[in-house]
């Protein structure tokens, strides 16, 4: 073989090889490229876990969640921090119309809870009723019709447990128009819910009775010790 012919074929083989590397080098920043755009699709994907009907939503603005029933233990006091009130609570029965018997007006201060019904934090509809005070007592839910709807309900329960709920809304009724079957049934079926039944302390019968009532719905929002 010509020296003439050696050169060529060793110009063929360094083309060759340079083709090759070429190529290596082409499909190596490809696969590196595609790389990149699949981390950056990726990383603006929206998560699928989570509240979806919430995005975008200001935190604010949003009503607190429902929280899991805790254990079940009966109620032993009542706090509501906005108004000052830490009541003890007793159980009581139903009246021949069907409603809860409130405390006796020696005891304005003390809460009643329906006893043969929904203990405050199970699932259900728990039912909380206080009398007008008398005298120079005051009744324990005398000022329920100042609570708003956010804001805080707590019950101490005889485990040492505590249910806290936040208030969804008040109502003020005429004596006459309290359906207490309807008062009692919970808003969302299998949702821990609490009804606070009291006298308006602006509409006190003559008589020492009740002209009017304010009934406070809440739901439970947390539990703990």
């Amino acid at each position: 073989m010509s020296d003439h012919d050696g050169t060529r074929t060793r110009s063929r083989c360094t083309g060759r090889l340079l083709a090759g590397l070429a190529w290596v080098v082409l499909l190596l920043g490809l696969w590196l490229w595609g790389r990149d755009l699949a981390d950056v699709r990726e990383s603006l994907a929206p998560s699928a876990t989570g509240d979806m009907a919430a995005a975008g939503r200001p935190a604010a603005d949003r009503p607190p969640s429902a929280a899991d029933p805790p254990t079940d233990a009966l109620p032993r006091r009542l706090d509501i921090p906005d108004l000052g009130v830490r009541a003890p609570v007793v159980a009581r029965g139903l009246d021949a119309r069907g409603a809860v018997v409130p405390p006796p007006a020696d005891q304005s201060g003390t809460v009643g809870w329906y006893g043969a019904g929904v203990k405050p934090g199970a699932s259900g509809t728990a039912l909380l009723v206080g009398g007008p005070g008398a005298g120079d007592r005051t009744g324990a839910f005398d000022r329920i019709g100042s609570l708003r709807p956010g804001e805080a309900i707590r019950v101490v329960r005889d485990d040492g447990s505590v249910a806290d709920f936040t208030v969804d809304d008040i109502e003020v009724l005429p004596r006459d128009g309290l359906d207490v079957r309807q008062a009692s049934g919970a808003r969302q079926p299998g949702r821990a819910e609490l009804r606070l039944i009291g006298c308006d302390a602006t509409a006190h019968g003559g008589s020492g009775g009740c002209a009017a009532h304010v009934v406070v719905s809440a739901h439970l929002t947390g539990a703990g010790q």
